[in-house]
């Protein structure tokens, strides 16, 4: 467990060191975030309550889309290309020998990242919002409480996603192609472009239930008060239950790329 510990907080101190990135990154995401809520305050003046949100709710789920934009890697970044790398280079052969385990040892790197943009890009822009408009912030500390435990279920999600497209370069070399597809697919079914309230029909069903709302729109809705009581325990076991199912998913696919390598090393 030390090991690990000392990987995530190498994870915080690496992207803690790109200070020119972080200040560019958190005024993109301002000047977005400014650019997104007119937008989005223009569409709901035409139609109140949208989605079942009210104007100052969907104000608020607009810049906790730019707060967690980086935090849970919905348009992907992190550790995928280095890791898609190691693989096409056979360097990660020396990876699965170390007394260490390899999803493990990712995603202690890739949690130490979203803590440092959690904390590095999100609370900036967050903040810049809440000056500029009028966000519906919960009173209640334990709200917020339940927020941060949902956006940390979010990023193990997240990881468990990007692991899997990272795998992906055993078989498929190069792994650019499984890359951009997940990030279109991130994008898109996180809510990042529209909440996910809004998708009409059998599309909105069929998204609501994918991994990536794990990303934006259910910690949105928990920070929004939408989930509560023994809703607030479902929205938890529909994270937690998505981090377990693609975790072993990877564990698996790790399973047989160690053997093919371990064969082909023979």
């Amino acid at each position: 467990m030390r090991l690990y510990l000392t990987v995530a907080a190498g994870g915080f101190r690496r992207y803690a060191t790109y200070r020119v990135a972080t200040f560019a990154g958190v005024f993109t995401n301002t000047v977005f975030g400014f650019i997104v809520a007119y937008t989005y305050t223009a569409l709901w003046d035409e139609r109140p309550r949208l989605g079942g949100y009210d104007l100052s709710q969907a104000v608020t789920y607009v810049w906790l889309g730019q707060a967690l934009l980086m935090t849970c890697g919905m348009m992907g970044g992190g550790f995928e290309d280095e890791l898609m790398e190691r693989i096409r280079s056979g360097a990660v052969a020396v990876d699965l020998y170390r007394p260490a385990d390899l999803q493990f040892w990712w995603m202690a790197g890739d949690l130490g990242r979203a803590a440092f943009h959690l904390l590095g890009r999100g609370i900036v822009p967050m903040v810049l919002g809440a000056l500029a408009f009028d966000l519906a912030l919960p009173a209640n500390p334990l709200v917020w409480v339940a927020f941060l435990i949902s956006v940390m279920l979010g990023v193990v999600v997240s990881f468990a996603i990007r692991f899997l497209v990272a795998l992906s370069a055993f078989w498929l070399l190069d792994g650019a192609g499984a890359a951009q597809m997940g990030m279109l697919a991130g994008m898109f079914f996180s809510g990042l472009l529209l909440p996910l309230n809004l998708f009409p029909g059998l599309l909105g069903e069929v998204a609501r239930v994918l991994p990536w709302s794990s990303l934006l729109q259910v910690p949105a809705d928990v920070f929004l008060g939408r989930h509560t009581g023994w809703g607030l325990l479902g929205a938890y076991a529909f994270q937690a239950g998505w981090a377990l199912a693609l975790l072993a998913t990877g564990r698996l696919l790790q399973s047989v790329a160690t053997r093919r390598v371990v064969v082909q090393g023979g």
